[in-house]
């Protein structure tokens, strides 16, 4: 580790896992830059979804910026290809899901752990078409709802389920009326603590007052000036020895 490197790590009073889920992609841009700009390292998840290019997020149009990202260091998981929602378990060991995005949208779906593996692998196989790297070996499911069927089909196909903290939770998808951005703010950098994971997206369509233009860098600024230190989920206590692996 480079000495500079060191001495950052070593004043760290705590490390934040900051997390961003595929959206509108309203923000992608501002998100890159930001992080950029702190020289801090992200975890992103990935889903083909409606942008507001009029495009879909893993369209290749969208290679150039994911592989720059990739280039730059940051970790990505896999969201669903489709952003399929769990429903619930089914009494014969079938998921009843509902993707938001694809031939089959807004349709209830039964599906067997193995189709769930195989949709859980096409994000990691589009991204190796944009960025010739494979993805990190973790998911999040749409919405953060998870099922007994679920995790199980994830981790039979070795990807291990990725939530957040309480503190972590941005609430970029929530109303903007009734949660502006200076008390969202406020109460992320009145909460978060050490190893706790953060969770935006990268541009909500129902937000009338986007989280990030406001948020995103009063948020890393005061957590850095409370001491803390930035990582991907790669270093995560939880995680890093499934990234160790998969190596």
């Amino acid at each position: 580790m480079p000495a500079s490197n060191m001495a950052v790590a070593a004043s760290c009073k705590g490390t934040i896992y900051l997390t961003f889920d595929t959206g509108s992609q309203s923000q992608a841009e501002l998100i890159a830059t930001t992080l950029r700009r702190h020289q801090i390292k992200a975890t992103f998840f990935l889903a083909n979804e409606k942008t507001v290019q009029t495009d879909y997020s893993l369209d290749m149009s969208w290679a150039p910026y994911w592989k720059k990202l990739a280039e730059d260091g940051h970790a990505f998981g896999s969201h669903t290809f489709d952003h399929v929602y769990v429903v619930g378990d089914l009494p014969d060991g079938r998921i009843a899901v509902k993707p938001q995005f694809g031939a089959q949208a807004g349709q209830t779906l039964q599906w067997t752990a193995q189709e769930y593996c195989q949709e859980l692998r096409r994000v990691d196989q589009r991204f190796f078409a944009m960025t010739g790297k494979k993805l990190d070996p973790f998911w999040r499911a749409p919405g953060g709802k998870t099922t007994h069927n679920l995790l199980k089909a994830g981790q039979a196909c070795a990807y291990q389920h990725v939530g957040w903290a309480p503190a972590g939770f941005s609430g970029d998808e929530l109303s903007s009326e009734k949660f502006s951005n200076p008390m969202l703010l406020k109460r992320a950098l009145n909460t978060l603590k050490d190893g706790d994971i953060f969770m935006a997206h990268m541009g909500i369509w129902s937000r009338k007052q986007a989280w990030a233009p406001e948020n995103l860098e009063p948020l890393i600024s005061g957590l850095e000036q409370k001491s803390f230190c930035f990582a991907t989920l790669r270093e995560h206590p939880a995680y890093q020895n499934l990234h160790q692996q998969k190596k």
